[in-house]
């Protein structure tokens, strides 16, 4: 069977519409947060929100109040979680990872490499697309917590400051030798 009745296609076109004008309207209310590039955290939220929204579409025993609810609710607990991890490092550390340093002035961390799997052939890859055809002009390369990785060359390594917020024990240059 294509469908079961024409009052289940109607209850779709409508709930549908209504839950998605209301997710929109959801998102556009707690901010561009929501919607930037995901960590972790942040993608089990938007699988959530899809989850939710699906489940209101497509079961008859979800009522749109009660998926209008469950939306807002996870909407909510993501803003709090997002305005607690900027007041709190405690709660930063516990719903996002931290950069992990990949690369150091041209000599892959093998062992940081092999826990975050990523190969050497993405490390080349990422080196390549960032415009760069050797590791040595490399100063750094870091898995972003998004899971972007970021190369830095050694000419645009200035002070090195914004290597501080690395994993601890990753190895760092005191800033003065990154100065080109």
């Amino acid at each position: 069977m294509f469908f079961d009745d024409v009052n289940g296609l109607l209850r779709v076109v409508l709930v549908g519409t209504a839950a998605y004008l209301w997710l929109i309207l959801v998102l556009r209310f707690s901010g561009k947060r929501t919607l930037a590039q995901l960590n972790a955290f942040d993608f089990i939220v938007t699988v959530a929100l899809g989850s939710t929204l699906a489940t209101v579409l497509l079961s008859k025993t979800v009522a749109l109040a009660e998926g209008a609810l469950a939306l807002a609710l996870l909407t909510v607990l993501q803003l709090i979680a997002a305005w607690s991890s900027t007041r709190s490092r405690a709660v930063q550390r516990a719903i996002t990872t931290s950069p992990t340093l990949l690369l150091h002035q041209g000599q892959p961390l093998r062992q940081a490499l092999a826990d975050q799997r990523v190969s050497m052939d993405s490390l080349h890859a990422a080196v390549r697309s960032s415009g760069i055809g050797g590791l040595e002009l490399v100063a750094a390369v870091v898995l972003e917590t998004n899971g972007k990785i970021s190369v830095i060359s050694t000419s645009q390594a200035g002070s090195g400051a914004t290597f501080s917020d690395l994993r601890p024990g990753a190895p760092r240059t005191p800033p003065h030798e990154y100065r080109p």
